[in-house]
């Protein structure tokens, strides 16, 4: 993820959630043919989950559902507790038996990105 952050990023926009997030949509790319376009800011009730990767029908028993929350400036678990406290996985419940909660935060001082997964 920080390697296509930083290859192909604009210096002008780098530092936003928009240049972060469209570094998920370039990876969506690589999994094309396993996962339906990427849902960003599902509303689930208690806020907006960033991105929702869902696996087409075909896959479904072979990759997970994805459940991701994007940071800046804080801590990877942050991501994770945000993702429990407004418990994003109700919006998708009939993945949560193959769900992974991922949390990936950047640090605008030292560009270093951090990704946590736990499956749910």
């Amino acid at each position: 993820m920080e390697k296509i952050h930083n290859t192909y990023a604009s210096n002008i926009a780098y530092h936003n959630e928009n240049s972060l997030s469209s570094v998920l949509t370039i990876a969506y790319l690589s999994t094309l043919k396993y996962y339906f376009k990427p849902i960003r800011e599902l509303p689930t009730g208690r806020g907006f989950a960033d991105f929702v990767y869902i696996p087409k029908p075909e896959y479904k028993d072979y990759y997970p559902a994805l459940l991701v929350e994007l940071k800046w400036n804080h801590n990877v678990q942050s991501a994770l507790d945000q993702i429990k406290e407004k418990v994003y996985p109700q919006s998708i419940q009939e993945y949560t038996d193959n769900l992974l909660l991922v949390g990936i935060t950047y640090d605008s001082k030292t560009k270093e990105h951090r990704c946590k997964i736990e499956k749910f």
